[in-house]
């Protein structure tokens, strides 16, 4: 089948050699001209991907129609901030029956819609969804042992996508919570940027057990108040994303909250990694929709005040360790979510 990348960054990169790989004709679109003929002629994407060579059966294109109409499996894999233009973009050349997928994660500030959300209200297809889990791209590109979640309401369109991304070293896990998916991978990045600073001031292994936890009470508090399940952020696309992108310095989120901790400003160091972190924008919106919703987030409050207020690092600490704890583990089984209709135990 023909498959399209809408997006031609690292991630989206290693998505198009992923299902390449797998015998699949893809269109990787990307929006600048150069880049196109760059990669072209060099058969590398040398600018978001430098030293992974693509496959013989990706094909670079700046035509976004010819993309998104030669493919009945489109990959959606642009910034949050762009991402509903690019879905209004595709919608004229998109039919009912293709199925979308968001390889985004980031919160739409208006109306916080994810990803999945704008890619229904803005184009004419049913049957949407989106991966996500712990997945550096360059670890991707590189076949490093991985797993990815397929989150969607379509059993046959997740079936699909496991089929054309599963290899030997890429496992490709399914989920009906598509909210509860999207969700952890956007909260994620915040809590990245929180390790980051932890990491830049030179905290113990002790700090960061602390605060990788609490970061997974907020997240799991904050999906039950959007109506989310909690436990999904057990699985790979909450724990284990979580715990991936609080550690490494391959996350540009957490690279920014190291940066700020050795005294940048957030712009400066923004300009140092080349773009705005993710999770900066993802800030914003939480904390808005936590004080909205009466959700206690510690950490989500601490980290705001030190890149939005200009407050001291060190007196927001003292902050959060001055206040009162609470129950270490705050979910056992709210609504009956690991239950059936009978009360026992669901499988």
């Amino acid at each position: 089948m023909e498959i399209a990348i809408i997006g031609g960054g690292n991630f989206g990169t290693a998505v198009a050699n992923i299902v390449a790989r797998n015998g699949h004709k893809t269109h990787l679109w990307m929006r600048d001209a150069e880049q196109v003929q760059d990669t072209l002629t060099h058969r590398e994407n040398r600018r978001y991907l430098p030293g992974h060579k693509l496959h013989d059966q990706i094909h670079p294109t700046g035509d976004l129609a010819l993309a998104a109409e030669a493919s009945s499996l489109i990959f959606v894999a642009v910034p949050s901030h762009s991402f509903k233009q690019v879905c209004e973009q595709i919608a004229p050349h998109i039919q009912p029956a293709d199925i979308l997928i968001s390889a985004t994660k980031g919160i739409y500030a208006d109306g916080f819609r994810l990803m999945s959300e704008l890619l229904e209200e803005c184009t004419p297809s049913t049957r949407v969804g989106a991966i996500s889990g712990p997945n550096f791209a360059e670890e991707i590109a590189d076949q490093q042992y991985t797993g990815t979640v397929i989150a969607t309401k379509d059993a046959t369109a997740g079936a699909l996508v496991q089929e054309v991304m599963r290899s030997d070293t890429l496992r490709v896990y399914a989920s009906s919570d598509v909210y509860g998916v999207e969700l952890a991978g956007a909260l994620k990045n915040i809590y990245a940027i929180i390790c980051g600073l932890a990491a830049g001031l030179g905290v113990g292994q002790n700090t960061v057990g602390l605060l990788i936890t609490r970061a997974l009470a907020e997240m799991s508090r904050f999906a039950v108040s959007m109506g989310g399940n909690p436990f999904t952020f057990l699985g790979l696309a909450g724990v284990g994303d979580l715990l991936v992108t609080c550690s490494s310095p391959l996350s540009r989120n957490y690279q920014l909250g190291f940066k700020v901790a050795q005294g940048m400003s957030v712009e400066q160091a923004s300009e140092a990694l080349g773009k705005l972190a993710e999770g900066v924008f993802t800030l914003e919106v939480v904390h808005i929709k936590s004080k909205e919703r009466e959700v206690y987030m510690p950490l989500v409050d601490g980290l705001y005040q030190i890149l939005y207020q200009g407050a001291d690092i060190s007196a927001v600490i003292s902050q959060l360790m001055g206040s009162d704890e609470g129950a270490d583990v705050e979910f056992a089984d709210p609504a009956g979510w690991l239950s059936n209709d009978s009360g026992e135990l669901a499988k």
